[in-house]
């Protein structure tokens, strides 16, 4: 038996509060997202893509809904699976998900527990191809892949967890990839965490420049990244494909020595004023096959007598200038955006599970979640509101209470009517229905 909670408030002893509202929601703003999938024929590709092996003989929730259940706890900002506990009679994620009662926390912890290495491909090809549809309807033909490596906490001692010496504590280390045009989460890749950065970043990198050059052709790719991906492995598969690349070089005493020799210094030096040099030469490491052009940036802050010198290791020919090509590889600072939004907003970085697979899949539903609100945001959201961080899409466009009323002909949803974003809710679920895919 259930004891019903209610709490008098101690500035009006008249006021009582109980959960005993019926068929209310928090999270009536969540038929968006549901519009939008549909839209997207998001079920028909998941079953098309993803197959997992279910030996089970008998049971109530199959596998892709199970997964739609997690993609919308994930967006609503649910982000862990207990939640699912207290979300079985919700209306509104009975709705969406089409089910008389939703999968318990037990339920979506066996869900878990079925996935294969198999399946991890699948869900990134799950990904690719929705990244694809969106692309299309984008009409967009350049691309910007962006490159980078981040950290995931772990507790305890969980599958392949190991010591990262750059973020000075335990953890897995994800490879990740990000269209730098549109905040597309294009790949990721969990990985044991003392590995080094750029490790595996060939077999990373590979399959997309194959899709983008084969199956949706681009007409220009650009890679960008760190030192830590500074390595003969990228510069050839880049030039393999025919593909621009600006990754950022670490110093070394024959780079110091040839950006010093730019440097002219004169009886009339102005050393009272900032000065920065930008200057570009060619050069060959010895574990590369060829010289390569690298851009040099040297910065002398007032009244200072040294050089600080910056290295960027490019294709670009020199008609493109080096204090251009560092503005391109400067842009790359919005990917840091990307992977907060996506540990922050979409729990990315989360690792619930003891098993390093059941981790990377869960890191995998993060990826899908992030992509669904991205290309929502990018698509149907009105100008001035397309790059609101989810935090804030939760705030005025799911986190709506609703009741929903049953007649015998229809279902109507009620919202509040001092709902203060329902103009901005009504746009964007104008545009979601005239997308022609």
């Amino acid at each position: 038996m259930i004891t019903l909670q209610e709490k008098k408030m101690q500035f009006n002893s008249k006021l009582t509060i109980s959960n005993t509202g019926g068929n209310l929601s928090t999270d009536s703003g969540l038929i968006l997202v549901k519009e939008f999938m549909e839209s997207l024929n998001f079920s028909e590709l998941s079953r098309r893509f993803l197959k997992i092996e279910d030996d089970r003989l008998y049971h109530i929730h199959n596998n892709l809904s199970l997964m739609k259940q997690l993609i919308y706890q994930n967006i609503a900002g649910y982000s862990t699976d207990s939640s699912a506990n207290l979300l079985q009679q919700d209306p509104i994620f009975k709705e969406i998900l089409d089910k008389s009662r939703l999968a318990s926390q037990s339920s979506l912890s066996r869900f878990w527990d079925r996935i294969s290495e198999e399946n991890i491909s699948q869900l990134q090809d799950l990904n690719q191809a929705m990244i694809d549809k969106v692309r299309l309807a984008r009409n967009v033909t350049e691309m910007i892949f962006d490159l980078d490596s981040t950290h995931s906490d772990t507790y305890g001692k969980q599958e392949r967890t190991d010591y990262n010496a750059h973020y000075q504590t335990n953890g897995y280390h994800p490879l990740v990839a990000f269209d730098g045009l549109t905040g597309d989460f294009l790949k990721a890749e969990l990985r044991s965490g003392s590995v080094y950065t750029s490790t595996g970043v060939g077999a990373f990198m590979k399959p997309l420049f194959e899709h983008y050059n084969q199956v949706v052709p681009v007409s220009n790719i650009l890679v960008r990244g760190d030192s830590g991906f500074a390595t003969p492995e990228v510069y050839d598969l880049c030039e393999a494909y025919d593909s621009f690349f600006v990754i950022l070089l670490k110093a070394n005493r024959n780079l110091s020595k040839l950006a010093e020799s730019f440097i002219q210094i004169d009886d009339n030096y102005p050393w009272h004023k900032k000065e920065i040099i930008y200057s570009s030469t060619f050069y060959q490491a010895k574990s590369w096959s060829q010289k390569r052009r690298v851009c040099i940036k040297s910065t002398r802050e007032a009244d200072e007598l040294l050089f600080r010198h910056e290295y960027i290791i490019t294709n670009y020919s020199e008609n493109t200038s080096a204090e251009t090509v560092f503005q391109i590889y400067c842009k790359r600072g919005t990917m840091e955006n990307f992977i907060k939004e996506a540990k922050n907003g979409f729990y990315f970085d989360k690792t619930d599970s003891p098993l390093f697979l059941e981790n990377h899949a869960r890191m995998m539903i993060s990826l899908l979640a992030y992509n669904i609100v991205n290309f929502m945001r990018t698509l149907c959201f009105t100008p001035g509101t397309t790059h609101m961080q989810v935090s804030t899409i939760r705030l005025k466009l799911f986190k709506v209470a609703g009741k929903l009323v049953r007649t015998g002909r229809r279902l109507l949803l009620k919202f509040s009517s001092h709902h203060v974003h329902q103009d901005l809710f009504y746009q964007v679920l104008g545009r979601i229905q005239q997308l022609s895919w």
